[in-house]
Formats: structure tokens, C-alpha cells, sequence
């Protein structure tokens, strides 16, 4: 199974956003295929120092995918989708 990890904090717009495409990139992958968890840089010192400026951040499988606009299209290819 594939994880793709969103890295945001509260009250974010963009991250609002990219937590939006990614659920719907997920949505159309076969069920159990994606994993998706949120981690929030104002939980974590070690986030916030290595991610602020980039957030939103998407991670698959531990590796970046990319950071502040998360493009639906270049998810899906990523995803296998």
C-alpha cells in the first residue's frame, strides 16, 4: 500500500486545498490502494523546522512529491492512477 502523507498546519487555505485534490485523486484508485495520513507542523517541532516555508507539503512513501500546489494530474500519474 502506498501513503501519501499531507504535511499542513490549521487554518491554512492552501492546505485546505491540496487536502481536497489529494482525497479526490484517492477517491478514484481502487479502495485500499492509498493510505492518506495529515501531519501538522504546529504538532511538531522537527516539521515545522524542516517544512514551514513549504507547506503544504505531500509526501509519498516518505519522499517528496511536491509542495505549496499539489497538482491533480501529476498526483494521479504518480499514484499509478
Amino acid at each position: 500500500m502506498t501513503t501519501v502523507t499531507l504535511i499542513g498546519k490549521p487554518d491554512c487555505h492552501l492546505c485546505d486545498v491540496a487536502r481536497e485534490v489529494v482525497e479526490t485523486v484517492v477517491a478514484d484508485l481502487p479502495e485500499d490502494a492509498v493510505a492518506v495520513e495529515e501531519l501538522s507542523i504546529a504538532d511538531d517541532p522537527s516539521l515545522y523546522a524542516k517544512w514551514w516555508e513549504k507547506i503544504p507539503v505531500v509526501l509519498i512513501d516518505g519522499e517528496l512529491h511536491g509542495h505549496w500546489r499539489v497538482s491533480p494530474d501529476r498526483l494521479r500519474a504518480a499514484l499509478g492512477g
